[in-house]
Formats: structure tokens, sequence, C-alpha cells
């Protein structure tokens, strides 16, 4: 579904990453972990298509996007949770789910986002300004859900969330790996990451520098959980 091959960024003339190589399958899920400044995010800006300054290759769905623009990754069915969540303060909870155009015959009705997420359902005509963090993360990744990504780019969707918020946004990307959508994700927090992937990279200076499956990834979790400053 996804392949990254010799994947380089700057930021002017400093490099943020080196010669990054991974992929995601079709149904599959992968995290990436690294400390603060590895480069995750700015490799996930590079998928999406918002960050320019870049050299290598990126394949979704067998088709070269290196350059596409990003809302046409969006429309091919790249969706993106934004580690800031991206919720329209200004706007419902309704509303933010209506707002995004559908990409496929995949995207969730209305109906099924407020069976899966029924804290959404109470506050649907609630604005984003009064919403919980954990609120505002599900309504971030329903929203992505609305449009029918085949991909799903996550940028540390339980990072200061409570346990019970944490082990719903793990239920549901198991759920929709079942459906056959790819999950990308960067998360910091090794037990959860563990709960949900079946392959782990590990990023340092902007370099892969080891890819483990979860197995592996559970047995050196007290070595990563060190490495990681955790």
């Amino acid at each position: 579904m996804l392949e990254v091959t010799g994947l380089e960024a700057w930021y002017g003339q400093a490099k943020a990453l080196d010669g990054v190589a991974l992929r995601v399958g079709e149904g599959e899920v992968v995290s990436l972990a690294g400390r603060n400044g590895a480069g995750k995010t700015t490799l996930l800006r590079c998928l999406i298509g918002l960050h320019g300054q870049l050299s290598g290759t990126v394949s979704f769905l067998g088709r070269d996007v290196t350059r596409t623009p990003a809302h046409q990754r969006a429309r091919a069915g790249m969706g993106w949770v934004q580690d800031d969540r991206g919720v329209y303060a200004s706007l419902t909870v309704e509303e933010n789910l209506l707002l995004p155009p559908k990409a496929s015959d995949r995207a969730w009705s209305l109906e099924r986002v407020y069976e899966e997420f029924p804290m959404l359902a109470e506050r649907r005509r609630a604005p984003g300004t009064t919403l919980s963090g954990g609120e505002q993360q599900m309504l971030a990744i329903a929203r992505v859900l609305r449009t029918g990504a085949r991909l799903l780019l996550m940028d540390e969707p339980s990072e200061g969330l409570a346990p019970v918020i944490v082990a719903r946004i793990g239920a549901i990307i198991r759920e929709i790996k079942a459906d056959g959508v790819g999950v990308l994700l960067i998360e910091q927090n090794v037990k959860f990451a563990a709960t949900v992937a079946d392959r782990h990279y590990l990023l340092s200076q902007g370099r892969v520098v080891e890819s483990l499956d979860n197995v592996e990834f559970q047995q050196r979790e007290g070595e990563l959980l060190k490495y990681l400053g955790i």
C-alpha cells in the first residue's frame, strides 16, 4: 500500500531524514518510534505532501506520489490524523464530521461514527472549543474515517489521554485494520504500540536503524523505553 525508498528531507541546509525506507501493507499497522527530533513528524509531512524539500520516492497504491500535491493524495485515500488534532473550534462536532469530502466508498457513515464513538454522538451539537483532549482525538480520527481513507498516518494518537480513551483508540485501530486499512503510527507509548502494531521501525537522527516484528518489540520493551527516554 505504501512504499518509501531513499527518502531524504531538509530544512534549509539541515538534513532531517537520511535515506529512510519503509513499507505498510494493506490491513497492516506499522509503528514508528524514536526520540524527539528523530524526524518522525517530518516523515509524515513528506508522506502526506506537506514538505517539499525532499528526494527519494514515495509510492502509494503502486503510484509514485513523491511530487503529488497533498489534496490529491487525500483524494487517493491517504488520511492524516495530526498531533494537534486540527479540530475546527467554531464548528460543532457534527459540522466537523460533515466537512470532509468522501474519497472512496469505504467512507464511514455518520451513523457508523456515532455507533463507534458514542461520546461524539452525545456531543454532536457541542462546539469544538468545549471538547476534552480525548474527545478531540476521537473527532480527529472519526473525521478521517469519514473520508474513506485507505491509509491512515497517525501522529501520537495516545499522547496525554486517559487509559480508557487510549483503549478505545486501540480498538478502533484494530477494527479498521480488519477492514483492510493500513496504518502508519508514530507512537512513544511502547505498550500501546505493541497492542496494535504488526511491525515497528526505530528512527534515530533521520535514519531507520532497526525494523522489528511485534514479538521482538515486546521482548525488548525495557530497552526501548530506556532508549526513548520514557
